[in-house]
């Protein structure tokens, strides 16, 4: 990923904690289970990085 694409997706993540602080503490128990669950799935299909 370049950093550029890095840049733009830390934003991205950064706005969505911000409205997610922003909501009641029930709906932010479930927007951070979502976001835990969609960022999870990210991370299991990112290419494994050759060991050296």
């Amino acid at each position: 990923m370049s950093e550029t694409t890095e840049d733009q997706t830390g934003d991205g993540l950064v706005s969505r904690v911000r409205v997610i602080e922003g909501q009641p503490l029930a709906s932010r128990a479930a927007a951070y289970a979502s976001l835990h669950d969609e960022l999870a799935r990210r991370l299991e299909q990112a290419p494994a990085e050759p060991r050296e």
